[in-house]
């Protein structure tokens, strides 16, 4: 009955852990939604392209951590300020459509960029934490779990202290509630929109750092991301950037459980199944409130 118990504690932190990654990438799909009616199809995409940069920089030589800075900052100018100058500012005015179109056709070009330009391989990516695992109280733990989950954690943390104590946290917001009221009020609309979209590129090159490892370095290892990122903002609310915290811990230690005492081959299935089932008895998502929203 222990042993069973152990396996069942470990199976959570795992897909805790796991759930906090998607939740990372989910709460830029929340983010942007909130901030501009943004629904960015090529998530997963924007992930994918910093793990290949961070790659790049540490073969020709740079350590990690180096690679990771230089991989933030070259995330925030193209899939921050390039993918809203180039695409998004052009495309709102006419509707999400339009930009939902623009979006996975954005995600399609940018795999066959990376699949012609670089390789259709699956590359070995280094984990930012140490290998093995640690025991505590019976409980087999590895060190990149709790890595994850701590850094994860963190960026959490500190996000939701940004948006809520700070005045350009307290602005942003205020814009993504009201657009109008807040200009009216004297806040610079735009450059708080810029700002959700930096966030959002940040927010990518690190679900790009703490999934590679286990996902490998592929130019469509975007997919399963992305979708998964989708599903867990959807899952937990859209309007909620919370909902997406909770929606990716879902859907990762679902996962987990339903790989360990059913069967491997029904775990990609989990986040699709919750998702159906979350949309048919609420449709504004665990956490989410009912909203109309005029297009």
């Amino acid at each position: 009955m222990a042993h069973t118990m152990n396996e069942l504690i470990q199976l959570v932190v795992s897909g805790t852990a796991t759930g906090a990654i998607y939740a990372l990438a989910g709460l830029g799909f929340t983010l942007l939604w909130q901030a501009s009616g943004t629904i960015n199809f090529a998530q997963g995409e924007f992930v994918m392209l910093p793990a290949f940069t961070m790659l790049f920089c540490v073969m020709a030589g740079a350590p990690l951590w180096l690679a990771f800075l230089i991989t933030c900052a070259a995330a925030m100018v193209v899939l921050g300020v390039g993918f809203k100058r180039g695409i998004v500012d052009p495309l709102i005015r006419h509707g999400v459509i339009p930009l939902v179109i623009a979006t996975l056709g954005l995600s399609i070009a940018l795999k066959t960029i990376v699949r012609a330009g670089y390789s259709a391989e699956a590359h070995q990516f280094a984990s930012p934490f140490p290998a093995g695992q640690f025991s505590v109280g019976g409980i087999t733990v590895s060190y990149a779990d709790v890595g994850t989950l701590f850094l994860a954690g963190v960026i959490v943390v500190a996000l939701q202290t940004f948006v809520t104590r700070t005045v350009t946290g307290r602005a942003m917001q205020a814009v993504a509630q009201n657009t109008d009221a807040a200009r009216v009020l004297g806040i610079d609309a735009k450059r708080m929109v810029l700002y959700t979209f930096l966030i959002n590129a940040v927010l990518a090159a690190v679900t790009a750092l703490l999934i590679t490892p286990t996902y490998l370095a592929k130019f469509d290892m975007g997919d399963s991301i992305g979708l998964k990122a989708f599903f867990a903002a959807i899952i937990g609310g859209f309007n909620q950037t919370r909902g997406a915290l909770l929606g990716g811990v879902l859907i990762g230690v679902l996962e987990n459980l339903v790989g360990f005492y059913w069967s491997p081959a029904y775990k990609e299935g989990v986040a699709l199944m919750l998702f159906l089932v979350v949309i048919l008895f609420r449709p504004e998502g665990l956490l989410g409130k009912a909203e109309e929203r005029k297009v």
